[in-house]
């Protein structure tokens, strides 16, 4: 950022030189280079040649001469069309290089607080990959903006109750036959899911055997017993009947245990959870003062609503005719309690795209209650993950289990390194940590490379690859530097590479420029990140990094004995790019190997 106002001050008087004209900053353009042209910075010169009154190649090649002369800072030029491409001189990377700041530490505080929810799980079911992209997107975007510099708080919404979590309640009192985890050795997440699946195998069959007695479909999935049954259920919770609230209690310990094991070996955490038991309590107390206060309507059943359609949106149902919540007042109740708890500058809520209007409708309600903070709101919507079998449904059973898909990642890891053939015992603990890391890398950041806002195709054999842009040849790529470091390290003329200064005069060549370049461009990425909350941003400028940096480690030998001062520059270098990995990596969850 620096350097680029430096270089448009540069501009501006050149260009004042060259054709007597002023420019404003608003006209000096710059972009990166495209890689086929010669260049460290371009320079649109369109609208210039317009100020200059000549065309844009005679006014590219004007301009940069004059940048030549009045600089040392530019060593050379080319035009290609309307394009001034700009050739930095090297005593200007090397003179960044030395001054490069300690990456390990984050940015400067910019004191800002910023509330980053995601998970949110419901305790029906265990987690799946659906959630895997949710929690390592949230987990990812929080590491991110506290490393640009705000203060983040990592917040979960577990949806501890409503009509899904009677469901499985009801399945298990029917036919659970006293099913525990110890009994029959299943996670208890996993358990739950089992009767949730099971509810709606009972309910379908209701349903068909309703409609073939003559009865609507629509109003057989209404009347069905089983239905009914959830439902009083759910009232009976409401109303704090104490045989339901044990089972309610018992059930959820059970997701709760199992939710653990996941989150840990998926590497994401919470600095508080909060729980939909709680807060809609509040969220109902609310919408009664918004009753009160003529901001919302009662209809003759009892249920409460709002109008939006004065903002282009329809009416949204707040509290049902049997006084029972509904996922909105839940919602309410929960952000004012977080305002409440920490009076965040600004929150994140890292939940799909499906649920945009949700969320549109939550922060226009929020606001019209008198919630002022309610603009502070913001909805990180991600798109799907699609498999090669097609849509996941977890009523049906049919979804991809979060520790089912990480075990095979981890299997499918520990068979492509076995096959490599590079592990001294293959069977070691250390071997077998590998195999989790490497597993964990390749899914992680195959979800995170992908921009949020788009749909995406998993295919779990494509993101395990030690080739191409894959989480396993970035972590490669960090082990094969740290190789060459631990083999210099017993070399006593190098060992003092960490703390050389280069003279602005050394000679580096194209890849060690590249590598420099990139290492400067850190904090700009990782802020550019930040502001788009997006992982993908950091994701895929590491493997330019890793790609990059291989691409100069097959060209240059890092050590020569004949030449120490070039050897502990390349060994500094390789360091640094080693660390940029280490740091990227660690914003996405991922784990950086010493060895592979």
């Amino acid at each position: 950022m620096i350097f680029e106002i430096k270089l448009s001050v540069l501009v501006a008087d050149s260009f004042q030189k060259a054709f007597g004209k002023e420019l404003d900053k608003k006209a000096i353009v710059f972009q990166a280079t495209r890689k086929e042209f010669k260049g460290d910075a371009t320079l649109v010169v369109f609208n210039l040649a317009k100020i200059a009154g000549k065309n844009p190649e005679d006014t590219g090649n004007i301009l940069g001469s004059q940048m030549v002369a009045d600089s040392d800072l530019i060593s050379n030029f080319n035009v290609v069309k309307g394009f001034l491409n700009l050739e930095i001189n090297d005593a200007h990377w090397i003179n960044s290089y030395n001054q490069i700041r300690d990456m390990h530490q984050p940015l400067p505080s910019n004191n800002n607080h910023i509330l980053v929810e995601y998970s949110s799980p419901n305790t029906n079911k265990p987690l799946h990959l659906g959630h895997i992209r949710n929690n390592l997107l949230g987990f990812s975007v929080g590491e991110i903006l506290k490393y640009a510099g705000n203060k983040v708080t990592k917040v979960n919404i577990i949806n501890d109750r409503g009509i899904h979590i009677c469901k499985s309640m009801l399945a298990w009192k029917i036919a659970g036959k006293g099913e525990t985890p110890q009994s029959t050795g299943m996670k208890g997440d996993h358990l739950v899911g089992k009767y949730y699946v099971e509810f709606d195998r009972m309910f379908k069959a209701e349903v068909d055997a309703m409609v073939a007695q003559g009865l609507d479909k629509e109003q057989a999935e209404k009347n069905a017993p089983l239905i009914q049954q959830a439902r009083q259920m759910l009232q009976q919770w409401e109303a704090n009947d104490p045989e339901t609230i044990s089972l309610w209690k018992t059930m959820n310990g059970w997701v709760y245990e199992g939710f653990d094991v996941t989150y840990s070996r998926l590497g994401v955490n919470f600095d508080k959870i909060y729980y939909e038991s709680d807060t809609y309590i509040l969220g109902k107390a609310i919408i009664e003062d918004g009753l009160r206060r003529g901001v919302l309507y009662q209809r003759e059943d009892g249920s409460v609503w709002i109008d939006l359609r004065p903002d282009g949106l329809d009416e949204k149902l707040l509290l049902r005719s049997d006084g029972t919540s509904v996922y909105m007042t839940q919602d309410i109740g929960t952000a004012i309690k977080r305002y409440e708890d920490f009076g965040f500058d600004s929150m994140v809520y890292v939940v799909g795209n499906e649920q945009d209007y949700h969320f549109r409708v939550l922060f226009l309600v929020l606001s019209k209650l008198g919630y002022g903070w309610a603009q502070k709101l913001y909805h990180l919507s991600y798109n799907m993950v699609d498999l090669p079998s097609g849509k996941m449904k977890s009523r049906e059973g049919t979804v991809v289990d979060a520790d089912d898909l990480m075990d095979e990642m981890a299997a499918e890891a520990e068979k492509i390194t076995r096959e490599l053939g590079k592990l001294e015992d293959p069977d070691s603990d250390e071997s077998k940590n590998l195999y989790e890391s490497i597993g964990m890398g390749a899914l992680k950041y195959f979800l995170l490379k992908v921009d949020p806002e788009k749909r995406m195709l998993f295919n779990p054999n494509e993101s395990i690859d030690f080739n191409g842009n894959t989480g396993p040849f970035i972590q490669y790529t960090h082990a094969r530097i740290k190789s060459v470091l631990r083999k210099a390290s017993t070399v006593s003329e190098l060992t003092d590479y960490s703390n050389i200064k280069l003279d602005s005069h050394f000679a580096i060549n194209d890849k060690e420029r590249q590598l420099i370049k990139l290492l400067l461009e850190f904090d700009g990425i990782v802020y550019e990140a930040s502001q788009k909350l997006s992982p993908a941003v950091i994701a895929n400028f590491v493997y330019e990094v890793a790609k990059s940096y291989n691409q100069f480690y097959h060209d240059n030998a890092i050590v020569d004995m004949e030449d120490l001062a070039t050897s502990r520059f390349r060994l500094k270098l390789s360091n640094d790019i080693a660390g940029v990995i280490s740091i990227g990596l660690g914003l996405l969850g991922i784990q950086s190997p010493e060895k592979m």
